[in-house]
């Protein structure tokens, strides 16, 4: 499957099985998804592996960040739950917000990666990720967020993934603007 095809047949899996890529696995697929755009190699992520227990340390900081009695039970919803952190680095060069955009990149490589090794992911985030509890669950630094975790589990038999809409690229792809002309978004708001 060349990379076209297998980033055309991405889909989330909100509903996976008990099976899950093993540690080994896992280490190959980052380190292929590690590969991603990096101004100056900084490396401003990094990723945490929640299996078993793990999953319930998770489950009861995020009810107490939300001020429940009792732990959620969403990370229990795949075997694998992968926090992505980004884990800013001093730079000069490189602010912020593009270090997140590597963080970010690589978890979208990582799942494209895991997808087509057949494994069904999803994304997931929410308010929590920010929360004090959940950060110091995870060993968060100061210099560090939480982006999410990526779900990982088996493809359940029979199932199908979340739908997908099509993307309309002649609706998205722009040119530059000749001078004094007004952008693309500027003529959408006026039509509003």
């Amino acid at each position: 499957m060349s990379a076209l095809d297998a980033v055309r047949a991405r889909q989330s899996w909100s509903k996976v099985d008990e099976r899950s890529p093993s540690r080994e696995e896992l280490l190959t697929f980052v380190a292929a998804a590690g590969r991603v755009a990096d101004h100056s190699s900084l490396r401003p992520w990094r990723l945490i592996e929640l299996r078993g227990d793990d999953r319930e340390a998770l489950g009861a900081a995020i009810a107490k960040a939300q001020g429940d009695a009792s732990p959620s039970t969403k990370p229990l919803r795949a075997p694998l739950l992968i926090a992505v952190v980004a884990s800013y680095q001093k730079s000069e060069k490189v602010p912020r917000w593009e270090q997140e955009a590597v963080a970010s990149g690589v978890a979208h490589a990582l799942s494209l990666l895991l997808d087509e090794a057949g494994w069904g992911v999803i994304w997931r985030t929410g308010h929590y990720t920010r929360a004090k509890a959940v950060a110091k669950a995870h060993g968060l630094g100061k210099n560090e967020e939480l982006l999410g975790w990526l779900y990982v589990g088996g493809k359940p038999e029979g199932k199908k993934p979340g739908r997908r809409k099509a993307v309309d690229a002649r609706k998205l792809v722009t040119r530059m603007p000749k001078a004094g002309a007004k952008s693309s978004s500027d003529k959408k708001a006026k039509k509003k």
